[in-house]
């Protein structure tokens, strides 16, 4: 069966490796590691044209062979000369690699052989090399199937290469054909699917191109079906679950909210503002992700989501990523709101309800406080990190979770936050970075999108551009001219780094003295220098190019108060430029900030750049960033910098993203394990597929909700889900 251990079937050591490099423990686990590619032996090569490092196929006679020793005895190799009558090749066999082709390889016989061409003693040679003996002259149609065949290469690890695991699925293939199927019939043939069992034999062992297609077809549809059915019980179950109406109130917090704000809410705002209120009067609990471009006005439209709640006697809950972030959210809401956050009871006649902010890093007076003020409803709005999902923390009537950047917490988090609700709360996680409508469907399947497209009015463009600062100097230089004349004009930079800085000096480094370990240390610096760091950028800047402006710093290491009273004093326009690392990604509003230089920009990736520009052009004048790079142009890392140079839309920069990076970045931990199995699903390039496997996945739930009539269906489910998550999905 597929579940017995693979060190019944393959011995102890080979099972071992498996295990501990792969990850793959029982036969069905083999089975779904996949080749990634196929090598075909290709065009029969002659042995005057063989190129070298490729994987050719020759057909020749052995002209001699030979046993050679080494290592005073100890080691044997075989050499063995081939001809074909237009050129020379040699083959090499090792160690114990050597018996058969001893025997088989015999001057004057006739084989095929495969293998990647290497030099050795500026000699041409093939190590280890696959072959098939031909009997007789002939033998033509053996030539063919031997030389076009497609060989699997597998996803490998050091101790474990393709080959080795090529022969381990040997050992199991023949289990395939035990392989239960999850897909219903009706829906297998319904869309001319091959049955499972046909398709493992297919995908380690095809015969021919159709056979690979046929299988990929077939698994693609497995993992997005099985996926998308563990999703849509998790949206069934939602739609189950109890919770408490909270309709919209006449004349409450949230019409005096709306009655203060000095400008008219975007038609995207109002819009997605709706979809929120109508879920929230529902008695089951609202599962929403609002996703919007950087400064599309998410947090307004959460704010406004929660005031409501406030009005019908419930308590809102917002969960950042970071203190910063948080501390962030507390101070922009509380300006936001001005008096109205500076209530007596909920529901207060006087129109206001108090925000406290609970984070780790909290003295102990002031957490008393807002844990008293939560669990007697004084508070109405609690804005805090993760320290909100301990268990010391009680709230009085938790109505709404509001998840800011939803894709660095997991759903086991998620749960335990709204776990403290009387009945299950409603739900609205947010994202700042566009996420493509697949990855939605795959990684946020249980959750309903709203979209916010549009930039509030007042927002400006902001023009990027690429600053190559090894190639151009002078364009470095220039870049912090252009710093020079936004302070200038009264407006504030940001310059962001990849390190902070303080690490020890390495004590081996410190030792060396003298020209030789200068030189020494300048060739390493060009081959491999550290990333640049926002406590040495900030001393150059301040002693060189922006001497006599006011430069600060800002990075995860400092203390909460120290962060926050730098940013305070940032915003009040009291620093001119703030050198800092990506904890200024998200949620940080200083409209008067026009510019910002990323330093080593290359080592980001695509979304964080465009969070990051984000932070820019936040008021009427427009934004500046510049990407510095030391890439060469012809690099990947250059070309990355250009598209996001290229372009402000958000959504198409993710698919750039997503196309570039692994999907398991996209899909993997940040998520949940979940998310992580897919191996053959390509989430950008399998649009159909996603899209068909979650109607019908929904259509099968509906019909069948605990899969009762499909239990071939329930065990892929089990293995998808370990049973801590299958209760996750099961509790919502």
């Amino acid at each position: 069966m597929l579940d017995e251990p693979l060190k019944k079937i393959l011995g102890g050591t080979t099972a071992k490796v498996l295990a501990e490099h792969l990850g793959l423990h029982t036969v069905g686990d083999l089975l779904h590691h996949y080749p990634r590619r196929y090598a075909e032996r290709g065009e029969l090569t002659t042995l005057a044209d063989l190129p070298l490092d490729e994987h050719v196929t020759v057909v020749a006679r052995v002209a001699d062979a030979r046993v050679l020793t080494f290592n005073h005895g100890r080691g044997q190799r075989l050499e063995v000369t081939l001809t074909d009558g237009s050129g020379r090749l040699q083959l090499v066999f090792f160690g114990k690699g050597i018996h058969k082709p001893r025997h088989d390889l015999v001057p004057g016989r006739r084989a095929m052989f495969a293998g990647k061409v290497s030099v050795f003693n500026r000699k041409l040679q093939l190590a280890h090399p696959e072959y098939e003996l031909l009997a007789g002259e002939g033998g033509e149609e053996a030539v063919d199937a031997f030389a076009n065949q497609l060989l699997p290469i597998y996803p490998a690890a050091q101790k474990m290469p393709s080959w080795k695991i090529a022969k381990a699925v040997d050992a199991v293939l023949p289990s395939a054909r035990e392989a239960v199927d999850p897909l219903p019939p009706a829906l297998r043939e319904g869309r001319g699917l091959v049955p499972l069992p046909e398709a493992l034999l297919k995908i380690h062992r095809p015969a021919t191109k159709a056979d690979i297609a046929d299988a990929r077809a077939r698994l693609k549809w497995d993992e997005a079906f099985v996926l998308q059915v563990a999703l849509a019980r998790r949206r069934f179950a939602e739609t189950q679950l109890p919770a408490v109406p909270r309709p919209l109130t006449q004349d409450g917090l949230l019409d005096a909210f709306d009655a203060r704000l000095p400008f008219t809410l975007t038609d995207g705002q109002q819009k997605v503002s709706r979809e929120i209120f109508d879920d929230l009067a529902t008695d089951h609990p609202m599962h929403r992700l609002l996703q919007g471009e950087v400064g599309s006005g998410k947090t307004m439209v959460a704010l406004r989501a929660m005031l409501a709640v406030v009005d019908c006697g419930g308590q809102a809950a917002m969960l950042a990523p970071t203190e910063v972030l948080a501390q962030q959210h507390h101070r922009s809401i509380t300006e936001m709101m001005g008096e109205l956050a500076e209530g007596g009871m909920l529901g207060g006649a006087e129109h206001g309800t108090k925000v406290v902010l609970l984070t780790g890093s909290m003295g102990a007076a002031a957490r008393k406080q807002a844990l008293l003020d939560l669990v007697t409803g004084e508070a109405g709005i609690v804005i805090g990190t993760h320290a909100l999902i301990e268990d010391k923390v009680q709230f009085h009537d938790l109505g709404l979770v509001v998840v800011d950047e939803q894709h660095r917490f997991g759903v086991e988090q998620r749960d335990a936050l709204r776990s403290k609700g009387k009945q299950p709360p409603h739900l609205l996680v947010m994202t700042a970075t566009p996420i493509p409508r697949t990855v939605a469907m795959t990684v946020f399947g249980d959750l309903e999108t709203s979209v916010l497209d549009q930039l509030p009015a007042g927002r400006s463009p902001i023009a990027s551009h690429v600053v190559p600062a090894k190639d151009k100097p002078h364009f470095l230089a220039r870049a912090w001219e252009r710093v020079r004349e936004e302070v200038e004009n009264g407006h504030q930079a940001y310059v962001v780094c990849p390190r902070i800085g303080d690490e020890a000096e390495d004590p081996k480094a410190a030792k060396k003295k003298g020209r030789e370990a200068e030189e020494e240390a300048a060739a390493e610096e060009a081959e491999k220098r550290p990333p640049l760091a926002v406590l040495d950028v900030a001393e150059q800047l301040a002693k060189g190019p922006l001497a006599g402006l006011r430069v600060e710093v800002l990075h995860g290491r400092m203390q909460p108060d120290d962060k926050d009273a730098v940013m305070r004093r940032f915003a009040a326009g009291e620093v001119d430029v703030l050198v800092a690392t990506t904890v200024i990604e998200v949620g940080v509003n200083v409209p008067n900030a026009t510019a910002m230089v990323i330093m080593d920009a290359d080592r980001f990736g695509v979304s964080q750049l465009h969070q990051l520009r984000g932070r820019v052009g936040r008021g009427s004048a427009p934004g500046l960033c510049l990407l510095v790079t030391e890439m060469s142009e012809a690099s990947p890392a250059r070309a990355r910098l250009g598209a996001v140079a290229s372009t402000l839309d958000g959504f198409e920069l993710s698919r750039i993203d997503l196309e570039q990076r692994r999907e398991g970045d996209v899909l993997g931990q940040a998520q949940s394990g979940v998310r992580s199995s897919l191996r053959m699903l390509a989430v950008i390039e399998d649009e159909d597929v996603i899209e068909a496997a979650r109607e019908e996945a929904t259509a099968t739930v509906a019909a069948d909700p605990e899969l009762a009539g499909l239990p071939e269906l329930r065990v892929a489910l089990d293995a998808l889900l370990d049973t801590e998550r299958e209760s996750y999905l099961d509790k919502g």
